[in-house]
């Protein structure tokens, strides 16, 4: 019997419209004590990521030790939302914050191209699980995507859900490499119809990565989705993303097209590593009247 599929047809997206929506969101005017609270929950939905070929434990043991103490000069800052690295190091981050609450991430499939055949992807998966990832991001197949092969990118993501185990997928779209934002609505559909947990604009290592257009559109669908079954998705846009400012523009847009609960780091991830020294700086500005020095901040 030939297997059913769920219908991949998604709606058309209008971009000027989009883009419309999108550019309202950076008008909105955020005062003193929420900027300072919008500034601390951004800090706290970061990965903070090392993805380097020449990654060493040592610089996985200082990236672990940012995210529990993000600044020693500023007691009470919280931690981030998790550390994101290579399976062959979730050990080593495993072990340095444990019992804390940060999550580590393992990006896995082939990252960051995708090609390599499914069995591989699979077993890099499982092998991330076995060494103790609590999350783990995959990219899909986006030459199969962009060749009409939906049915192979559903089995796919779906086949490394079922890998994961009790960690959480995040799904990476590459956005950069999709091309439209029917595309991209179209890719969110199959991800989360697959059984993402997240969704995810881009691996950081193309351009353009994350934007406002295409993570609102990403929105939208994960918004859909939850009026039709009631279930949450989260969404992690990644790259490009480095000011406290677009933080809060962000922030502003998830509020107002998915609602509170969404602004919770269990939902909503920003994958922007450089992001947390800017939110850093901010929040010295907001105590201290006057910035801080990026001489006393770890440029991880």
């Amino acid at each position: 019997m030939a297997k059913i599929y769920p219908s991949f047809s998604s709606p058309t997206i209008d971009q000027v419209g989009a883009e419309e929506r999108a550019a309202r969101f950076t008008k909105r005017s955020i005062k003193k004590a929420a900027k300072v609270h919008a500034l601390k929950l951004a800090l706290n939905m970061v990965d903070l990521t090392t993805l380097e070929g020449a990654d060493t434990p040592g610089k996985v043991q200082q990236l672990c030790q940012k995210a529990l103490n993000p600044h020693t000069d500023y007691p009470g800052l919280p931690t981030t939302a998790a550390v994101c690295v290579y399976p062959t190091m979730v050990s080593v981050a495993k072990k340095i914050v444990k019992g804390s609450g940060v999550k580590v991430a393992a990006v896995a499939t082939a990252f960051p191209s995708g090609q390599a055949p499914q069995d591989v992807k699979i077993r890099d998966t499982k092998y991330a699980v076995s060494e103790g990832a609590d999350e783990v991001d995959m990219v899909i197949s986006r030459g199969k995507f962009l060749s009409g092969e939906y049915e192979y990118v559903y089995d796919e993501i779906a086949a490394i859900k079922a890998a994961c185990g009790k960690a959480r997928l995040k799904v990476i779209l590459e956005t950069g490499e999709l091309g439209t934002l029917d595309n991209i609505r179209k890719a969110s559909d199959i991800a989360i119809l697959a059984g993402a947990d997240f969704i995810k604009t881009s691996t950081g290592k193309i351009s353009p990565a994350a934007t406002m257009p295409v993570t609102l559109v990403m929105l939208e669908a994960i918004r859909d989705y939850y009026f039709k079954t009631g279930t949450m998705i989260g969404m992690k846009p990644a790259g490009g993303i480095r000011t406290a400012k677009q933080a809060i523009h962000y922030l502003v847009m998830v509020r107002e097209t998915l609602g509170q609960d969404w602004l919770d780091n269990k939902w909503f991830r920003f994958g922007a590593s450089s992001l947390a020294n800017n939110l850093i700086l901010q929040l010295i500005k907001q105590r201290d009247g006057v910035y801080g020095s990026m001489d006393y901040i770890s440029k991880d």
